[in-house]
């Protein structure tokens, strides 16, 4: 089940990053690098801000429970499932980084890169159901998020927007 779900995450993250990608090559066409930094940095500022806890605002988001007919469907619920995740059409967003992801993806980030950004997230999306999944069936993995949240959170963020930052600057 996990890989039919890993694979659909994926697939839905490749389509969203080829379609920013596409929609991207218009600004990157018309629009000179500088102020292509200039408008990624003036959306990197507040989801930093946001994701360390200093400013407030929701993000957009899908917020679907998981259907039941996902388990009786066993492989193929799975992959849908997971494509629908991998495309936000179907999640809980938590967090505004996959947001400023796409805002990457279409000023900053060059066109082969974008894929390289889907896969990263979807193995990050995957990455918490398996280690929930892994720790106990007693909820105690929400416990142990629920702690460290208030540093992983901003540790996430500091990581997404430096690594897209040096990509930015060319480094």
């Amino acid at each position: 089940m996990v890989r039919f779900f890993g694979t659909g995450l994926l697939l839905g993250a490749v389509l969203v990053a080829f379609a920013a990608a596409v929609l991207g090559a218009l600004p990157h066409a018309l629009l000179p690098e500088v102020v292509r930094d200039v408008l990624f940095g003036l959306a990197a500022v507040p989801v930093l801000l946001r994701e360390c806890g200093l400013l407030r605002f929701p993000v957009p988001q899908n917020a679907r429970l998981v259907p039941e007919d996902v388990q009786h469907l066993r492989q193929w619920g799975a992959l849908q499932f997971g494509f629908e995740m991998g495309t936000g059409m179907r999640t809980y967003s938590p967090s505004a980084l996959p947001h400023l992801t796409l805002v990457a993806i279409v000023f900053i980030v060059p066109f082969p890169a974008a894929f390289a950004l889907a896969a990263g997230f979807a193995l990050g999306r995957l990455a918490m159901p398996l280690l929930s999944n892994a720790w106990s069936d007693d909820g105690a993995w929400s416990a142990v998020w629920a702690r460290s949240e208030r540093v992983a959170r901003p540790m996430l963020a500091l990581t997404c927007v430096g690594t897209l930052g040096a990509a930015m600057l060319g480094w």
